[in-house]
């Protein structure tokens, strides 16, 4: 017969994003999830801009056995750490890769775009 279960204080989570809040509680063997069974899972949530975890059940303090879970809730903040893909204002200055580079003979941009149909000549 084991003896009782070793009872474990719950970390606080909420301010974390959420991948540093899976690595909180898989070091303490306890388990994170989502408190949106319809919203997009955790492993999803560590890669696609910042998010946070903005609440759990149970409150930290909380006692409660190894492999236990912590349902979070979470916000996105900001964006991630690739930037916003938007066209530059203004264009680049003269002298970079874009104004450097000559069309060669095969290039689409350097033919003339036709609006005809050339099929019947």
């Amino acid at each position: 017969m084991s003896g009782p279960a070793e009872l474990i204080p719950v970390p606080d989570l909420v301010g974390l994003e959420v991948r540093q809040a899976r690595e909180v509680a898989d070091a303490l063997d306890l388990f994170v999830t989502g408190g949106n069974p319809d919203g997009p899972p955790l492993g999803a949530l560590t890669w696609a801009g910042r998010w946070v975890v903005t609440g759990q059940r149970p409150p930290a303090g909380t006692l409660v056995a190894r492999a236990a879970w912590i349902v979070v809730d979470f916000d996105q903040r900001g964006g991630g750490e690739a930037g916003d893909r938007e066209p530059r204002v203004p264009e680049p200055p003269s002298g970079t890769m874009r104004t450097q580079r000559a069309p060669f003979e095969g290039d689409v941009r350097s033919r003339p775009v036709s609006t005809t149909s050339d099929a019947g000549q």
